[in-house]
């Protein structure tokens, strides 16, 4: 029974991480119908900038709030630069290989800049672990689906309840009728992005003290994020965070009861399964245009 416990609570941590950052592409993908796949170096240099601020000399709260910032921005930056030249017409897939491109330079920069070698992201979070039905857990793990609560109830509020939140919601729906009552699009799928890698960094720095922080740290949590994303339906947001969490729960069972190896061989391989069976997410609906 320890064990179980002890699996479910680690289960629901990393699970809250995939989901948090399939909330990320969930943003991106209701504005723009594109998304960032680099997302996941977006992730890493949350953690990464938080570990170099922290190495000048800034306290760990503003030396996060200055990484999610800079990451933001540069998420902001990429969807300016490399997805709108590139995503004019609706079968455009330059924003793809461009966005892939990017996420190859930034990872490769970071290796020549941070190192290669992991490093700690040290918070007093991680010092001694709680007990909790005679398992095991920091209390930075219990911290993520916390983070993951308040980030789903925000984006809910966000999206119903502020002029910004709504605006967006229109271009999601029909990007051409909200240009036609002053809705300026390009600006909302900007702030779309940025808001996404805000959601991406801030992932990245509360699983970084956990998993600690190094340039290659963000391809497999950006990867499975987006899997979570496109199994629960890209454009469900409530879907894509069950779908984090039980997708991070059964890793963990199956890691303990297989092995680490089997983990990723049996997950990407239900997730292959459950896309034959459920073309639009377990969660998502056809879309049906009117011609």
């Amino acid at each position: 029974m320890e064990a179980i416990l002890q699996y479910l609570l680690t289960g629901l941590s990393v699970g809250s991480v995939y989901a948090m950052v399939g909330l990320g592409f969930y943003v991106m993908w209701s504005a723009a119908k594109a998304v960032n796949f680099n997302f996941g170096d977006i992730v890493m240099l949350g953690a990464v900038l938080t570990v170099v601020l922290m190495d000048v000399g800034v306290p760990l709260l503003p030396a996060c709030l200055g990484a999610v910032a800079a990451a933001a921005l540069l998420a902001a930056a990429i969807e300016r630069g490399f997805v709108r030249p590139f995503n004019r017409e609706a079968n455009a897939i330059g924003w793809m290989l461009t966005t892939i491109a990017v996420g190859t330079m930034i990872e490769s920069a970071t290796t020549a800049l941070f190192g290669s070698n992991p490093r700690r992201l040290e918070t007093p979070l991680v010092e001694a672990p709680l007990r909790i039905g005679g398992s095991g857990i920091y209390p930075q793990e219990l911290l993520l689906p916390v983070a993951l609560l308040v980030v789903a109830v925000g984006l809910e509020f966000f999206y119903r309840r502020t002029i910004t939140g709504r605006a967006m919601r229109a271009v999601a729906y029909n990007r051409t009728a909200a240009g036609l009552v002053g809705i300026d699009a390009d600006r909302m799928t900007l702030l779309s992005f940025g808001l996404a890698g805000l959601l991406g960094a801030l992932s990245g720095v509360l699983i970084g003290p956990v998993i600690q922080a190094s340039a290659t740290m963000g391809a497999i949590i950006g990867l499975k994020g987006f899997l979570v994303a496109i199994i629960a339906g890209i454009a469900n947001a409530r879907g894509v965070v069950i779908a984090g969490v039980l997708y991070g729960v059964s890793e963990k069972f199956i890691e303990a009861y297989l092995s680490t190896a089997a983990r990723d061989a049996i997950g990407f391989s239900l997730m292959v399964l459950l896309l034959l069976l459920f073309p639009q997410g377990l969660f998502g609906k056809a879309e049906f245009k009117k011609v």
